[in-house]
């Protein structure tokens, strides 16, 4: 009985429970990109890049579905977690993945704050990991009501 309530433990300890985030999008891959871009500019936050994977996939003649990265960030959030462990800065700014599925869908993809976070001096329940889920969360709704 130790040893299941340990394992428990460690399992919820580890973050193991977190996962990614995913929702879909009426939109194609372009235009939910654009909608999530202008997301974050609305919303105080800086775009710091957009990566067209199918692009770069095309550029030594291969061929992937449509993906497209966004990097960004704002300051007023992520130093909240930078203050809590410096080494945060390896996983920030943000990243959400807008691609095509298998099926011809819009998904947009993200590492929740629990998993972005897991193994950094930053408490589980610390306000940081509820406002970057929040800002993730709000941002990508926007983006796809965007339609």
């Amino acid at each position: 009985m130790r040893f299941i309530l340990a394992a428990i433990t460690a399992t919820f300890a580890t973050g193991v429970w977190a996962a990614d985030v995913t929702k879909a999008s009426p939109l194609s891959v372009a235009e939910t990109a654009d909608a999530l871009e202008a997301a974050i500019a609305d919303a105080g936050a800086t775009l710091f890049a957009r990566v067209d994977h199918a692009a770069g996939a095309e550029s030594v003649d291969r061929v992937i579905p449509e993906a497209q990265l966004l990097i960004f960030g704002n300051p007023a959030l992520g130093t909240a977690a930078l203050e809590q462990d410096i080494r945060a800065g390896l996983v920030l700014p943000l990243r959400v993945l807008v691609f095509e599925d298998g099926d011809g869908s819009t998904q947009l993809l993200w590492a929740s704050a629990e998993d972005i976070f897991d193994g950094f001096d930053i408490a589980p329940d610390a306000e940081v990991i509820g406002r970057v889920n929040d800002a993730l969360d709000n941002l990508t709704d926007t983006a796809i009501a965007a339609n």
